[in-house]
This record gives C-alpha cells, structure tokens and sequence, in this order.
C-alpha cells in the first residue's frame, strides 16, 4: 500500500485505523495537462459565477434559495429523505407530508451555513469556528446526543448498516489521533503558501473527510468547509458554490476516489474529479441564475399581457421570489394592503397560472409559486 496519503494501523481492539499525514502531500502534487486544464477551468467558471451575482435582480434571495437546495442536497447524501417543497412548507407553518425529523435536519443546514457566513466576517477560520458550527448543524436531530460540537471521544467507522468495525469499509484515526489531526488541518488551513486555492480546499475537504472528526455530520459538515473557505478567501464575494448536487449524482465516485487517496496515495486523482465538480456546478448555477432572470422577465410580461399592471402586482412577483409559499396575509402584511386588494392580487395570479393552491382548504389558503420552485429543486429528487 501506497503510505503518502497515510498508513492503516492495528490498534489493540484488533481493528485496522488509518493515520493521515499532514498536508501537503510528499513527494508532492504533480500537475500534469490535465489537471493545469481542470483548474484553469475551474477558476474561470467559478469567476463567471462570482459575476452573475452583479445581474441577478436580487442576489440574497436568490442565495437564500440555492442555500436551502445545497442544504437538501447535502443531507441526501446522508440519506435523509426530504424534498425542497417539505422545506418550504415546514417554513411556512404548514404541515409537511415528510418526516419533520430529516426536514429539521435541513433547516440546521441552512442555519449553520448562514451562522458560518456571518461569523467569517468577524473571524478567521479555526477549529473552534467549525465546532462552533458543528453544533448548530446537529441541534435538536438525531446526532444530537452524539457529542455535537465536540471532537469524538470514542471511536467512529463508516460501513453498511448494522455491520461491525471490523467489518467497516473505512476506520479514521482514533479519538487520540483526532485532536493533532485537526491541528495540522488547522495549521495547514491557516498557512500562507502557493498552493492554488481550489487545489488547497479540495485537499483540505478529503483531509477532513478521512478524519472523521465528529461522531455524526461529518459529510455535511466537511461540504460546508467547500463554500467557507472560498468566501473567507474572499475568492466568492456570496456563498454561491455548492458542491452536493455533483457529489450525489457521482456518490460511488466520490466515496472510491477519498478511499484511493488513502490507499493510494492518488491525491491527483481526486483533486481532477474535485476540479471538475467545481467547473460543473458553478456552470449550473450559472445556468440557473439565468433561467431566473428569464422567469422573472416572463412573469412581468404575463402580467402586462393580461392587464393586471398595478404597482402592488408588480412587487407581488418580487415577493414570491422570496417566499415562493404565500397565504393572503402574508400579501397583506408585506405589501402593506387591504384584504381585499391581496385577495384580488391572489386570485388573478392564480388565473393567469403563477401561483398554485395547494392546502385545498376553503380558509387560510397558501398558494405555491410552482415555476420557481421547480427550477431551484431540479436534482433534488431522491434517487
């Protein structure tokens, strides 16, 4: 076995634990044509995506939409089984038809994505940021009672359900091991050296995924460190790289190539399929920033075509942008309007094919802003 990477090590319980080395890489990282490619590739897309936040109308909600489709996308992979509209509706105060359990579960996402944005305004990255964060990730889900916001204090391995250590695909460092791990992680994170930025995070995400310094959340958490790093680097002006929705539709992938770069040592390998996952999702994005930009356009349009062309339709649409489900009240309330010049607005909006009933109830209706949602949702999915 190829030790660059690390060494697997039996301890006395008679299983095998793997023992990273410290970054960067010995001998060190060979950039052939096809990773210089891949990481030129990638810096300019992720430029082009840093850019379309100067045209999208409203880039916060935007944001704030795409957050809650990482956040989904993310805890998937985990196995949670949630949809964006269970989110949506959970947020709005309706009933929604999925586990409220795994629905939280993407709710803390959000939060601990949102906590970590703000406090890297006023701090840099450390490790008691990211447990900090770690806690907020697990609060009130089944992780819990599992030492949430705390490095592990008894041994984690990853492998199917109900299987035994020894029978585990994969054993990180034991709990003694774990604290100077993530001190070396955290020197490396903080040290200034050449090392491209994308290249660095990419090892430091495979870094802190053989880790495994968490009893639970270790995947959500080591996706979360993707998008902090690029914004305290101030390489993102917004969080807008998201990295899940690639690592779901490439998960064997994902899994073989962190599992190569242990026993191979094939931090190369990983870092292409890490660059290449860059380049494709900030192109999605992109894509769909633009396809938002088009639905608004054609929104105001439909509105102008069939004569509903007051002020208050005007700033509906802005509205449901930002909460794509409404009640009339909520039309009241942040229009500052009558009951009944909401309920007309609802009504012709419902007509004309922009909103959607779908409570089916005769009093306290919400409606759906059904078009927008399916944009941001596509891949969501459970496959």
């Amino acid at each position: 076995m190829n030790e660059r990477a690390g060494k697997f090590v039996l301890t006395p319980e008679g299983y095998r634990s793997f023992i990273p080395k410290e970054l960067p890489p010995v001998p060190p990282l060979e950039y052939d044509d096809q990773l210089h490619l891949l990481l030129s590739k990638a810096d300019r897309n992720l430029a082009r995506l840093d850019g379309i936040t100067s045209v999208l109308p409203n880039p916060d909600l935007f944001i704030a939409m795409y957050v809650k489709k990482e956040a989904l996308l993310s805890s998937q992979i985990e196995g949670t089984q949630a949809s964006l509209e269970g989110v949506l509706e959970f947020e709005a105060d309706l009933v929604p038809k999925e586990d409220v359990n795994e629905i939280k579960e993407v709710v803390n996402y959000i939060s601990a994505l949102d906590h970590g944005i703000k406090r890297l305004s006023e701090t840099p990255m450390s490790l008691e940021l990211i447990k900090e964060i770690h806690k907020i990730l697990l609060a009130g889900t089944r992780g819990d009672g599992l030492n949430s916001g705390e490095f592990k204090n008894c041994q984690n391995y990853i492998g199917i359900p109900g299987a035994s250590i020894r029978q585990a695909t994969f054993v990180p460092p034991t709990p003694d091991i774990t604290i100077p791990a993530m001190e070396a992680l955290e020197s490396f994170l903080l040290e200034k050296d050449h090392i491209p930025d994308l290249v660095k995070i990419g090892l430091i995400h495979a870094q802190f995924e053989t880790i495994h310094p968490f009893l639970d959340g270790n995947g959500r958490m080591g996706r979360l460190l993707i998008t902090f790093y690029l914004v305290w680097k101030e390489i993102l002006s917004k969080p807008l790289l998201y990295l899940s929705f690639y690592l779901k539709n490439h998960r064997n992938d994902y899994y073989d190539l962190l599992m190569k770069v242990r026993t191979e040592g094939a931090w190369e390998d990983w870092l292409k399929f890490f660059l290449k996952g860059v380049s494709e999702t900030s192109q999605e994005a992109v894509d769909t920033a633009r396809e938002i930009i088009q639905l608004k356009d054609e929104m105001t349009k439909r509105l102008y075509e069939h004569s509903i062309s007051s002020i208050h339709a005007i700033r509906l649409i802005d509205m449901l942008f930002e909460i794509p489900i409404i009640s009339n009240k909520d039309v009241v309330d942040r229009l500052n309007i009558t009951t009944v010049t909401a309920n007309n607005l609802v009504i012709k909006f419902e007509e004309i094919g922009i909103l959607t009933e779908i409570t089916g109830k005769k009093r306290y209706k919400k409606y759906l802003f059904e078009e927008y949602v399916g944009i941001i949702s596509r891949g969501t999915n459970n496959i």
